[in-house]
């Protein structure tokens, strides 16, 4: 991988993320060809991630629709996230916030929500684009309930101050027989995070911190995680939102 910075980029930025990764620096004019490896680049429009013809950068307008009132209370993911009470300023944690659009629509009906992202790349790539949101005025509120706190999220659930109201976990599904399935921008972030290898670690952190509501999003017929049991589960035609109630209180029992 390397990073590369062009006019209008941002060259501090840049810098820092190349020395984070621990890759080379390059400007745009000293490139002969694109590189066959991956590529960040800074440019006027933000960052992308760029590789095999592919180039992907993060975009939230395209949630704008489902952020309207009537779609977002059809959304899936709200109607797992309603709870009783759950008073003025209800906190979220995503713990795997991936290109963040769950946590969009869980700030868009009022949580304040905290994104974990182990890798270094993806997280600057969902920083970036909730720079870019921040300036949309139909974005603006939502995004500025959202904060990206990089690192892995099981070490953070342990230190959280408090339980938060609801914890939503969304590991990469298992890889897919059929490449089609999935969108080609998607495919470059595949080469960064694979799916989560370890589900009882990551379920056992969630619950450990205590919320009111845990959230796990799966494949429609996939298997629970960690293959832990649901209280009930709320299933679109390709996903369903398996949902654990009063964990705090409570133990959990095997599917």
């Amino acid at each position: 991988m390397i990073v590369c910075l062009e006019k209008g980029g941002d060259p501090t930025e840049a810098r820092l993320l190349a020395e984070k990764l621990n890759v080379p620096l390059i400007l745009r004019d000293s490139l002969q060809e694109d590189p066959e490896d991956l590529m960040l680049r800074f440019h006027k429009e933000g960052l992308s991630l760029c590789g095999e013809g592919l180039e992907m950068q993060g975009d939230l307008t395209h949630m704008i629709p489902r952020l309207k009132k009537n779609n977002l209370q059809r959304e899936f993911l709200v109607k797992a996230s309603r709870m009783k009470n759950p008073g003025d300023h209800p906190v979220a944690v995503d713990a795997t916030a991936g290109m963040g659009e769950d946590s969009l629509l869980l700030a868009a009906v009022g949580y304040q929500v905290f994104l974990y992202e182990l890798n270094p790349v993806i997280a600057a790539l969902l920083k970036d684009s909730l720079r870019r949101a921040s300036s949309v005025p139909e974005l603006k509120e939502a995004v500025s309930r959202m904060q990206v706190r990089e690192g892995d999220s099981i070490e953070g659930l342990s230190r959280l101050d408090t339980a938060p109201d609801l914890i939503l976990l969304d590991p990469m599904f298992p890889e897919r027989k059929k490449s089609g399935l999935i969108k080609k921008k998607f495919q470059l972030l595949q080469k960064l995070e694979s799916p989560c290898s370890d589900e009882e670690r990551l379920f056992d952190a969630a619950w450990s911190a205590g919320p009111r509501r845990l959230v796990i999003k799966r494949p429609l017929k996939g298997p629970c995680l960690a293959g832990m049991k649901p209280d009930y589960s709320i299933a679109g035609k390709a996903i369903r939102y398996d949902c654990f109630v009063n964990v705090q209180d409570r133990n959990v029992n095997k599917c």
